[in-house]
């Protein structure tokens, strides 16, 4: 009989679950349904590098390992998180050794590869392009931001999906029925629905699917007809969930630009949507305050001044009275920008300004513009031809140039014919107008 110190440890039951074959992978069809590139190459074992892309709980390891069995290569995982160029070396000098006395061939998979520097991803190129091992690296971050060019040159990136609700009841029923790798000879009885409550929370993360699963048959009343999971079991084990919500990863840029794109969209309900995606996901609602400034300069501008301070008080009130009232002032501000006319012309003009002056020298600030507070200056003709607008008729010095000398003149700001700046538009038009009538701009020419 085996005791504590000589049993064999159990694995987590998603670890038991993982898949052994294409025909066995739930989800991620556009890559291994019948006739994919990727389900052909592994059951031919043509191996190749790759880069496997996706959030959490989709089955990157699964894939790797499975690559591996089906191949019969060895396979040496490396964890970025805790590895550095020490370990790579040990992981393909056990890769060299093998292939010198057997010809066999090792998969290197590195998780979480993204947070490898770039001498640290340097380090597996030569082996890469040798063949000494087929890279295989697991990223939840856009491989264009995280991974060097040259890296990246030599694998193939294929992006793993979320699972959908339906993939994770299939793994969930899976683990129940199987008596080897699930949950025993006698699993757990489970109402459908409560199996969905579970597959919803999970997300989208099948790893987390089966943890629940698993952490439930622990806590599972004992009945007349063996273990089941009640509604209060699963209650229970749900108390603290915290759905996905990447902090600063690919999930969190996605999110905040789905509710950019709903607003500048002027699509009121999506932008609610993502709004409270994020916040139900833990994002500091302080960090959506500031985009949402943003989004009033970017995409509504003149249309509608007053947007920019709407948002300016939503920021202020959630800094000064916290959850929930702070959030409700967001989302009031966030409908606002959804339901206000839209214009990015001061986005525009700004961008155009700032690439002229990156773009040309730092030419002098014209005389008749410069102020002369001393003597000297004054002598010098600093401002001595400077027209005071308010001493004009309506106020406006037509014809006046307040560009440097080398610079023509440009327009950077191009109203829209929305909002506030419709009348803008308007305005502007008639004062060029006036410069163009004016002796004085002739004069200058």
């Amino acid at each position: 009989m085996s005791d504590l110190f000589t049993s064999e440890p159990v694995q987590p039951l998603a670890a038991r679950m993982r898949p052994r074959h294409p025909d066995d992978y739930v989800g991620q069809e556009h890559l291994f349904a019948e006739g994919k590139p990727l389900r052909e190459a592994i059951v031919r074992q043509q191996l190749h590098s790759m880069v496997l892309w996706g959030p959490p709980g989709v089955g990157k390891t699964s894939m790797a390992r499975m690559i591996a069995e089906i191949s019969d290569a060895h396979f040496e995982t490396v964890s970025a998180v805790l590895a550095g160029v020490k370990e790579i070396r040990a992981a393909v000098a056990t890769a060299q050794q093998l292939q010198a006395q057997s010809g066999r061939r090792t998969i290197l998979f590195v998780d979480e590869v993204h947070r490898f520097n770039k001498s640290q991803q340097d380090a597996f190129l030569p082996f890469v392009e040798d063949g000494t091992v087929i890279f295989i690296g697991a990223t939840t971050e856009n491989p264009s931001f995280s991974l060097n060019n040259a890296l990246l040159s030599r694998c193939r990136v294929y992006l793993l999906r979320g699972l959908e609700h339906e993939h994770l009841m299939e793994m969930l029923r899976r683990a129940l029925s199987d008596s080897k790798r699930g949950l025993g000879e006698q699993p757990p009885k489970i109402s459908q629905q409560l199996l969905s409550t579970l597959a919803h929370a999970a997300d989208g993360d099948g790893r987390k699917a089966l943890n629940l699963l698993e952490v439930a048959f622990d806590l599972a009343e004992e009945g007349t007809d063996g273990p089941e999971i009640t509604e209060a079991v699963v209650q229970e084990i749900l108390a603290n969930d915290v759905r996905r919500f990447d902090n600063g990863g690919d999930v969190f840029y996605e999110q905040i630009s789905a509710l950019h794109k709903s607003v500048r969209g002027s699509n009121v309900d999506g932008a609610l949507y993502w709004l409270a995606r994020m916040l139900d996901g833990g994002c500091d609602p302080l960090y959506i305050a500031r985009r949402v400034v943003r989004m009033a300069s970017e995409d509504i501008g003149n249309a509608d001044p007053r947007a920019l301070q709407l948002c300016l008080n939503a920021w202020e009130t959630q800094e000064r009275l916290g959850s929930p009232e702070g959030e409700l002032a967001i989302a009031q501000a966030v409908v606002y920008l959804a339901a206000a006319p839209k214009s990015n012309a001061v986005y525009k003009a700004f961008n155009e300004a700032m690439a002229d002056v990156k773009s040309q020298p730092s030419f002098d600030v014209p005389i008749h513009l410069r102020n002369a507070p001393t003597q000297l200056m004054k002598n010098l003709d600093y401002g001595r031809e400077y027209r005071y607008a308010h001493d004009e008729p309506g106020a406006y010095a037509a014809g006046e140039v307040y560009f440097p000398e080398e610079l023509e003149p440009r327009r950077y700001y191009r109203p829209t014919d929305r909002g506030l700046e419709q009348k803008i538009g308007a305005k502007l038009k008639h004062l060029g107008e006036l410069d163009e009538l004016s002796d004085w701009r002739r004069y200058q020419e």
